[in-house]
C-alpha cells in the first residue's frame, strides 16, 4: 500500500512540475534577407556598412554580390536576387531604368570617384601621365573589360580622347573588374593599370599613383544607388537604403576615399 501511495505521489509531483514549468519556446521570427549588388570597387565600404547595420539590426541579414557593373546589370535583368543596386556608372542604371526594373524615385547619385594610373610600388618605369602608357617601355597594361565594366569604359574613353587607344589596346591584358586589375599591378604581373583612386588606396603599400585623369573624365564618375522595383515593399529594404545614405555610412565611404555626393 505504501509503495502504491509513494508511486502515486511521485507521479503527481512530476505532473505538477511539468504543468508549472515554462511553456515551450516560441520559434524565432525568420531573419529578413536583403540582397545588394554593388560594383566591385564598393566591396570594402559596403562590407563595413553591412557589418555595422547587422549589429544594429540582428533580425536582418545582408547578402552581398560584387562584380563589374555590367555583369551585375545582366544578372538583375536575368532575374538574380537583388533588392538594391549600386553601379559604378550611370550607364548600367539607365539600362535598368529603361527596362522599368528600378524604382525611379529611389535613384540617387550616391558617390563620386576618380580614375588614376597605378604602377607597382617598386616599379622603375618612369611614368607620369596616362599618355606614357603608350610608350615603348610599357608592354602590359591591365584594363577591365570595356564591354561591361565602367572603369574599362572610362579608360577606353580617356585613351581615345588622347589619340592613343590603338597603341594601348595592343598591350592590354583584360581583367574581369577593377579589383583584378589592382591585384595584377600589386603582384607585378602587369606594369600599370587605370583604376579608381579608392582601389589604389586599398593597396597603397604595394602600388603607387603616377597620374590622375583629367577633370573632364572624372566629373562623370558617379555611383548611382537605387531600389529594384520588385523589392520596393520588401521588409527592411527601404530602411537599409536609407542607412546607405546616412551620416554613418558617409563616414565609411570617405574613409575609403569616395567623395559623398548626397547629403
Amino acid at each position: 500500500m505504501k509503495k502504491t501511495f509513494a508511486g502515486l505521489l511521485a507521479f503527481l509531483t512530476a505532473l505538477f512540475l511539468f504543468g508549472c514549468g515554462s511553456s515551450p519556446a516560441q520559434p524565432k521570427e525568420a531573419q529578413k534577407e536583403i540582397y545588394i549588388s554593388a560594383a566591385a570597387s564598393m566591396a570594402d565600404a559596403v562590407n563595413e556598412i553591412k557589418a555595422d547595420y547587422e549589429k544594429k539590426h540582428p533580425d536582418v541579414v545582408i547578402r552581398t554580390n560584387y562584380a563589374g557593373s555590367g555583369t551585375l546589370m545582366n544578372q538583375i535583368i536575368e532575374g538574380s536576387p537583388a533588392d538594391l543596386f549600386i553601379s559604378a556608372s550611370d550607364k548600367q542604371m539607365d539600362t535598368l531604368a529603361k527596362k522599368q526594373l528600378i524604382d525611379g524615385d529611389s535613384r540617387v547619385e550616391l558617390l563620386k570617384n576618380e580614375l588614376v594610373l597605378i604602377v607597382p610600388k617598386a616599379s622603375s618605369l618612369e611614368l607620369s601621365s596616362f599618355q606614357d602608357a603608350a610608350g615603348e617601355n610599357v608592354t602590359k597594361i591591365a584594363i577591365a573589360d570595356p564591354a561591361s565594366v565602367p572603369v574599362g569604359q572610362y579608360s577606353e574613353k580617356l585613351f581615345e580622347k588622347m589619340g592613343i587607344w590603338d597603341q594601348v589596346k595592343q598591350k592590354m591584358v583584360m581583367s574581369q573588374d577593377v579589383r583584378q586589375s589592382l591585384d595584377w599591378v600589386a603582384s607585378g604581373n602587369v606594369q600599370c593599370a587605370p583604376v579608381y583612386r579608392t582601389d589604389a588606396a586599398i593597396e597603397k603599400d604595394r602600388v603607387r599613383i603616377v597620374a590622375v585623369a583629367p577633370q573632364g573624365i572624372n566629373q562623370g564618375i558617379f555611383y548611382p544607388l537605387a531600389i529594384l522595383k520588385k523589392s520596393g515593399e520588401k521588409a527592411g529594404v527601404r530602411d537599409f537604403y536609407q542607412y546607405l545614405k546616412s551620416p554613418e555610412a558617409q563616414k565609411v565611404y570617405e574613409k575609403y576615399g569616395f567623395v559623398v555626393n548626397v547629403k
